[in-house]
């Protein structure tokens, strides 16, 4: 079965189910297959061929799960674009992925056309001769979605129809046997398609024949309000984000009795955060592991919950846990994570080395630290890789450096992440200046703003007269944590 099909069998055993709602307006299963057919035909009358890429621009709606599905049932491969990224980080993804045409949304597109990529800001129009659609096996590609990796440019992991169905049926396995299944309930999507998170609702909803509700933007009242008005049942979360929403939820109670699962991955989830959910929300938080790669592969039973680790191995997954020689560890002993999975990636695109370094033997290297106990718990137990992770979104060291460096008064630099309340972990730099120069803090702020998205512009700015290197002589990003950590002179 592929996307198209998934999405076809939904429509013939439920047409008038509603799939999707946002923001006052709503699409049954069988108008949401009738129009990504539509869709589907026109991409073939304009000579797209099977493979091509199409960039999707556009925040959470129904125009844009429409162009995804579209694209799917064309054997076409969708990029959806994260929407906080500046045009020079844009173009990038455009130009290693070979996109060739992009679907902005009007107030994005101007953005998007400074990359020199064909745009369009409507949906098309689709009459026309109808065309056949392709047959399209389960292994073709569908979807890429860049994540950015401890060194270099993101990269683009190539997903599957089978890898994306294979994530639908992991991702809602837990609720399906704890509650059975029903039309009534509904998912909830407030984090962009282009985050694995939003898209395990989106795909979810679809595998079970229910509502998705979809939030153009995160905001912790629409979140609420959409949970109270749609009475949705199951939604996947960010830690960092979770935090604003409890909040709002203390500042203002809705009536959120409906939630059966809140699911939150992609960074540490302290304890007493899911102490306070199950509190003032009345719904178990739980906690998994999930990355871009792998989809999710580890997560804590709904009614067997072990509050501080994240989980158990999911059905139909493999994990090994391995010291730097690939052997296995024991027990309560710390290792790198490796997942074997349905749901995995098939590689890194245009990328031949990042692949072959990530998946050997169909093993996903998931660069995670973890323990397992006796009872076949996993434990988080660091990152293996230097990547930052702010509020669940991937941030490569390297690529705010390269940002520090293109500043005319900055002689080194050298970035990291250190532990946020909030966030989870924050962007700190260290740089040095070139002789006389005297850009401070706020300047060096205002300078990497320009270059990169917000949320990956350092929060603090510490001057040093030379950064310390390791022997190969490249800046010595541990022994800057270090320092930060002892507030020892260097």
């Amino acid at each position: 079965m592929n996307l198209g099909d998934l999405l076809h069998d939904r429509a013939t055993h439920f047409p008038q189910v509603t799939a999707l709602f946002c923001q006052d307006q709503s699409l049954a299963y069988s108008d949401l297959d009738t129009t990504t057919a539509s869709l589907a035909q026109w991409f073939l009358r304009q000579g797209f061929k099977p493979g091509d890429r199409i960039a999707i621009h556009w925040p959470n709606s129904i125009e844009a799960v429409q162009l995804c599905f579209a694209i799917f049932k064309a054997g076409l491969i969708a990029v959806p674009m994260n929407l906080r990224l500046k045009p020079a980080e844009i173009a990038w993804i455009l130009e290693n992925s070979g996109a060739t045409l992009c679907f902005s949304h009007p107030a994005l597109a101007d953005a998007m056309r400074q990359t020199g990529i064909e745009v369009r800001s409507a949906l098309p129009d689709t009459t026309g001769q109808p065309v056949d659609l392709t047959a399209i096996s389960d292994e073709t590609p569908a979807l890429i979605l860049y994540t950015s990796g401890s060194t270099g440019r993101p990269k683009g992991a190539i997903h599957t129809h089978h890898s994306l169905i294979s994530t639908a049926r992991t991702s809602t396995r837990e609720l399906v046997e704890t509650y059975g299944t029903g039309n009534g309930d509904r998912g909830l999507m407030f984090t962009p398609m282009m985050h694995a998170s939003g898209l395990y609702v989106l795909l979810g909803s679809l595998w079970l024949g229910q509502a998705c509700v979809l939030l153009p933007l995160f905001d912790p009242a629409a979140v609420l309000d959409a949970i109270e008005r749609y009475r949705c049942s199951l939604t996947m979360t960010l830690p960092a984000l979770m935090q604003f929403i409890l909040e709002e939820q203390i500042r203002r109670p809705r009536d959120v009795r409906s939630l059966k699962l809140i699911f939150a991955g992609g960074d540490t989830v302290p304890v007493a955060l899911q102490d306070r959910v199950r509190e003032i929300m009345g719904v178990e938080m739980l906690e998994g592991l999930a990355q871009t790669e792998t989809g999710p592969a580890i997560a804590n039973p709904m009614h067997a919950t072990r509050a501080g680790s994240i989980g158990v191995v999911q059905q139909g997954v493999e994990v090994r846990v391995v010291d730097p020689e690939g052997h296995a560890v024991a027990d309560n002993q710390a290792g790198e994570l490796l997942v074997k999975s349905p749901a995995n990636c098939i590689g890194y695109w245009n990328n031949p080395e990042a692949t072959a370094e990530a998946l050997q033997d169909g093993w996903f290297r998931t660069g995670d630290l973890v323990s397992r106990d006796a009872d076949g718990y996993y434990w988080f137990r660091g990152r293996l890789k230097e990547i930052i992770i702010r509020g669940g979104s991937n941030i490569s060291p390297q690529e705010v450096e390269e940002a520090l460096y293109s500043h005319p008064e900055i002689l080194e630099a050298g970035v990291v992440g250190m532990p946020h309340a909030v966030w989870g972990e924050q962007v700190v730099a260290f740089v040095a200046l070139r002789e006389g120069g005297s850009v401070d803090e706020e300047g060096v702020r205002t300078h990497a703003a320009r270059h990169l998205a917000d949320y990956k512009v350092p929060e603090k700015v510490h001057f040093m007269p030379v950064l310390p290197k390791g022997a190969t002589g490249k800046v010595h990003r541990k022994a800057l944590k270090d320092h930060l950590i002892s507030q020892q002179p260097l």
